[in-house]
């Protein structure tokens, strides 16, 4: 299989260089309220800028219709924010593969920087179109991926475009694959998994995978009631998914086969309604009221994960154990994202989504050995799917 090619193998000055970056933040009122993506992104930048390439960055952000300009989805918010964190001239294309962007292109010094228009404002950039391949490619003398975040997706500017170029990975994609990938072939034992998160049959593959790699598997989040039925429990008017009962039963029998240690909650917190004020008692899993559902896990189970996270060696984590945004729900996320920090000698991976909102929320980020950018490619890479966005970096 080729080898991909790191961008510390380029020798980037004076060329043009196309980096699909991964700008896809928040902004409220346009200004950018996570820039935890932008940050993500300047080393690979710093090092291009550096080395005297005149730096080209290429993004999405949210998902608009894909006919044109909508402000709500424009990138302006994240160039001005990676204006004040990078020490370059950045300036702001008002579209992609226009007039606007050719001439601020044309226009760059070596060690400036251009960000384009959102690449999703023209649908032929999530259709992979030839055409729009071969327009962005023209930009440029050569492309870098840095965003592994679409790196699931087999898009114009994650895929098409490097078959047009030559392509290198920057190195926060590169990290983002080496750490996950070793992870899972050569974990620190014990390997302790935390999936939560809503639906069992959003991460049914990822159950599978971990069952194969990890000693134990700890669940968490709406889907834990799936497994409770499949267990025999009433679970009230819990999140639940009827039709995937049997699979999840299948998943416990295979825990047991293979020796895995499958944590389900023994205590939750329910509520009368989906809501911050509702009225809420801790019960057993054994007696959760018919008319009550379970919106977070229980003191007993918080404090029983905790105790099998304390002693791990490797910890990934992928998905909340409650409805954390309420501060009525927040107590079991909180106490397993405490115990990940404070499990010094572990590898703690944070795979991406609302697990890094919650680690942020706590304000243990910086406990963490690494947090993913990621979280469907995260989880796409973990179940074992080839990467398009990696994987067009070895033609």
């Amino acid at each position: 299989m080729a080898q991909i090619k790191s961008v510390d193998e380029l020798d980037a000055r004076g060329k043009r260089v196309l980096v699909r970056v991964d700008f896809n933040v928040p902004v409220k009122d346009g200004v950018v309220t996570d820039d935890t993506r932008i940050r993500a992104a300047l080393p690979t930048i710093k090092k291009l800028v550096g080395q005297g390439a005149r730096v080209v960055l290429m993004s999405h952000l949210g998902r608009p219709a894909g006919t044109g300009y909508e402000e709500a989805f424009s990138l302006a918010p994240a160039a001005a924010r990676l204006s004040e964190l990078v020490d370059a001239d950045v300036v702001f294309a008002a579209d992609t593969i226009g007039e606007d962007a050719r001439a601020k292109i044309e226009a760059l010094k070596e060690g400036q920087v251009v960000v384009l228009e959102n690449l999703r404002f023209d649908k032929r950039e999530k259709k992979n179109d030839s055409e729009f391949c071969r327009e962005l490619a023209s930009l440029a003398d050569v492309y870098v991926n840095d965003a592994f975040g679409t790196a699931h997706r087999a898009h114009a500017s994650t895929s098409g475009v490097a078959q047009l170029l030559p392509a290198y990975a920057g190195y926060l994609l590169e990290r983002e694959v080496a750490t996950l990938t070793g992870m899972l072939d050569e974990p620190k034992r014990p390997f302790v998994a935390i999936l939560g998160g809503s639906k069992v049959s959003d991460k049914i593959k990822v159950i599978d995978a971990l069952l194969d790699k990890a000693d134990t598997l700890i669940i968490g989040g709406g889907m834990c009631f799936t497994f409770l039925l499949a267990e025999g429990k009433q679970v009230g008017t819990s999140l639940k998914e009827e039709d995937w009962v049997e699979r999840a039963g299948a998943m416990i029998e295979k825990a047991r086969s293979r020796g895995v240690d499958l944590l389900l909650p023994v205590d939750v917190v329910v509520a009368d309604a989906f809501s911050e004020d509702a009225r809420t008692e801790v019960v057993s899993v054994d007696e959760i009221p018919q008319d009550m559902m379970g919106l977070d896990i229980g003191p007993r189970t918080s404090a029983a994960y905790a105790a099998a996270i304390e002693n791990a060696g490797s910890v990934f984590w992928n998905g909340p154990m409650g409805v954390f945004e309420m501060k009525a729900f927040e107590a079991g996320t909180k106490a397993v994202a405490l115990a990940v920090a404070e499990a010094a000698q572990a590898d703690t991976i944070i795979g991406g989504g609302d697990s890094v909102a919650a680690v942020n929320k706590f304000d243990l980020a910086d406990k963490m050995t690494f947090i993913s950018t990621g979280g469907g490619a995260s989880m796409e890479l973990v179940q074992g799917e080839v990467l398009p966005g990696v994987e067009a970096l070895r033609a």
